[in-house]
């Protein structure tokens, strides 16, 4: 997921997610588990510690908004008739342009699949991401979707649909590491790398005060420390750590231990649709229109297409 109102963090961004070969490596991999991901997008409020670590089964997680029988009735679509969608370029498998220059990825499929369900036309351009909010902000576009994380700061300058995706934060160990249960307890004095001024530090200042906290400026660099053996665990984003684990650099080096961790106090309310501020008449088209993408199923094959390896 992206921040708004920074340029890229480091901390949590983990810039090139995949080579473009990576990519098309990793969508082709079946996994079972993907089942359970493609349903998996946001949504808990904060668990102990331990009540995370020694839950054996990672229950399906759905937004709020999403669950049970009954759906949002459809809004007055009275004159919208497209919709111009605005993206990044460089954030895979998100949003990027393939190997035929193409732009592709996640959000693009989701907002192609947003405008079906409303039946509109759908145009979806790129900028840098600098450019988003204030390109719709003077009305160079009506919605942006680029993973933007929705926060107290970005609410100040663009209204957001409900969350349709987060991602949880976990724990990355070596292989060969003999650490095995994540709790305060197991973990203390081992060297944790995580990127300095970010939810994951002040997550594990929390509730792991007795870990070593190694900070780096960024969560690749964190995880180069992990790989060389220089530090014992790495505490990052879920998503993040996936693609890196199945990309050539981290030499399938490391894996997942413990987790997954979800608390919004720490790691956000999770991904939404910015749109101008004031435009609520927007934001109820697209969350309704996110919800049936949801109900008819198109959002879990999408999920399933570009996301295979489990982050939960």
């Amino acid at each position: 997921m992206r921040w708004c109102g920074d340029s890229h963090p480091t901390a949590l961004r983990g810039k090139t997610l995949a080579t473009t070969g990576d990519l098309r490596m990793v969508r082709f991999v079946a996994a079972l588990s993907a089942v359970l991901l493609a349903i998996s997008i946001v949504g808990l409020g904060p668990l102990p510690v331990q009540a995370q670590e020694r839950a054996s089964v990672v229950k399906p997680i759905v937004p709020d908004a999403w669950q049970g029988e009954a759906h949002r009735q459809k809004p007055d679509l009275k004159g919208l008739k497209k919709i111009r969608f605005i993206t990044d370029t460089d954030y895979p498998p998100f949003h990027y342009y393939d190997e035929v220059g193409t732009l592709t990825g996640f959000n693009i499929d989701l907002a192609q699949a947003i405008c079906d369900v409303l039946e509109v036309e759908c145009q979806i351009s790129a900028t840098n991401w600098a450019r988003l909010i204030s390109a719709i902000q003077v009305g160079e576009a009506d919605a942006a979707i680029a993973s933007i994380r929705i926060t107290a700061e970005a609410l100040k300058s663009a209204d957001f649909t409900l969350r349709y995706y987060a991602t949880p934060a976990r724990f990355a160990a070596r292989q060969d590491s003999d650490v095995a249960d994540i709790l305060p307890e197991t973990i203390e004095g081992l060297k944790v790398g995580v990127a300095k001024n970010s939810g994951h530090e002040a997550y594990l200042k929390t509730f792991f005060p007795e870990a070593a906290l190694a900070t780096f400026d960024t969560s690749e660099a964190a995880q180069r420390a992990l790989k060389e053996g220089a530090i014992d665990l790495v505490f990052a984003d879920g998503i993040t750590l996936a693609f890196w684990f199945n990309g050539a650099e981290s030499g399938r080096c490391c894996e997942f231990r413990g987790g997954p961790y979800l608390d919004a106090r720490f790691f956000g309310e999770g991904v939404g649709i910015a749109v101008e501020k004031g435009n609520r008449t927007l934001v109820r088209a697209l969350n309704y229109a996110l919800e049936q993408v949801h109900a008819r199923g198109t959002y879990e094959e999408l999920f399933l297409r570009y996301f295979p390896m489990n982050f939960f």
